[in-house]
């Protein structure tokens, strides 16, 4: 990973470099307090997520499912934008269409480091 004060980054670029058909988590981005991730999941797959110690961010890019928090479940499609809270169980589900979203996590408060700097792979920049 390369240290750096500030990152651009070429979201069809990024886009182009998931395998039709895969299911493919791809972290682009991790700082002490936030990390981004693409997270792709075809047509008919199942994802089983589990609580985290983070709290989530998505965005979706493209396709359409259902998003499963604890006992209640929401349609998402591309443009939808959701939380969710730390240690929420959660899951996509019923997955339409090809689903890519944008994750983003915030670091638990614990794991914040003071001055430490963002890193990125350089092969995603």
């Amino acid at each position: 990973m390369t240290d750096h004060q500030w990152l651009l980054f070429d979201l069809p670029a990024l886009l182009a470099k998931i395998e039709p058909g895969s299911t493919r988590f791809q972290e682009v981005l991790r700082t002490p307090s936030l990390s981004c991730s693409i997270y792709h999941l075809p047509v008919g797959s199942t994802e089983m997520q589990s609580a985290h110690e983070e709290d989530e961010l998505y965005l979706v890019l493209e396709g359409r499912a259902r998003l499963r928090v604890g006992d209640e479940d929401q349609l998402v499609q591309k443009g939808s934008i959701m939380y969710v809270h730390t240690a929420c169980d959660h899951a996509f589900f019923d997955i339409e269409e090809d689903l890519t979203v944008l994750a983003f996590f915030g670091a638990p408060v614990r794991h914040m480091q003071r001055g430490a700097r963002m890193q990125a792979d350089p092969d995603l920049l």
